[in-house]
């Protein structure tokens, strides 16, 4: 049997469960079955799909959404750091510092930098 890599893609239960989204691969199947996974812009709802090295994944973790890129395929479901650097999360600048409204619930920030619409 040939390793993920050797084939160039991965099953998209698979490569979940081996980045750690998904505790069992059981639990991946019913994520991406009930129309979770986005593969490229594209909904996907079957877990037999094919990830390729460069494709771009949107998927629920917890409350938040995580838009990664796909960097290399893993070979195993190994340790928490062998299965991040597979992937490279690609919201994590997009998200505000600041929020829009201000503390005091009045004024709204023009650009999230911290100024005041004028």
């Amino acid at each position: 049997m040939a390793s993920p890599g050797a084939a160039g893609s991965i099953r998209l239960d698979k490569l979940l469960w081996y980045l750690r989204f998904a505790r069992s691969r059981s639990l991946a199947q019913a994520i991406v079955a009930a129309g979770h996974i986005r593969l490229d812009g594209r909904r996907v709802t079957r877990s037999s799909c094919a990830v390729h090295v460069g494709q771009t994944l949107v998927l629920p973790v917890g409350e938040r959404i995580e838009v990664i890129r796909l960097l290399s395929l893993p070979t195993r479901r190994g340790p928490a750091s062998e299965a991040q650097a597979c992937y490279r999360k690609l919201d994590a600048d997009a998200s505000p510092t600041t929020p829009a409204i201000s503390d005091d619930g009045n004024t709204v920030l023009a650009n999230r930098t911290g100024s005041p619409i004028e």
